[in-house]
């Protein structure tokens, strides 16, 4: 499965960004072959939209599930539409951290 997570930096001890559509970079983390890929969002600095741009980006990548601090509704009802899970962490945690809840299926 393909997990995005939103990210202030490109290195697993980073921490999660919280802002989705704003978020300097997103981790695409494949759960299949465990590979991770920093893929540098070009939508964090756009006056608008950058939450809906950021999730055809997101989309385009085959991501099942998008793990972030927050989404706006727009985002909400497009992910929605194409049946993808999201999940909203609170708690401040670095990518590494997040990888291994996934790993354990604790996310």
């Amino acid at each position: 499965m393909k997990t995005v997570i939103t990210s202030t930096g490109n290195t697993l001890d980073s921490k999660m960004d919280r802002r989705f559509g704003r978020c300097s970079y997103f981790v695409l983390y494949d759960s299949v072959n465990e590979s991770i890929e920093f893929i540098p969002n070009t939508n964090a600095e756009s006056v608008e939209g950058a939450g809906v741009a950021s999730a055809r980006v997101v989309a385009s990548k085959g991501a099942e599930k998008v793990v972030s601090g927050e989404f706006g509704n727009k985002v909400k009802n497009i992910f929605d539409s194409l049946g993808m899970h999201l999940v909203i962490i609170k708690e401040e945690k670095s990518i590494g951290e997040i990888i291994e809840l996934l790993k354990n299926n604790k996310q």
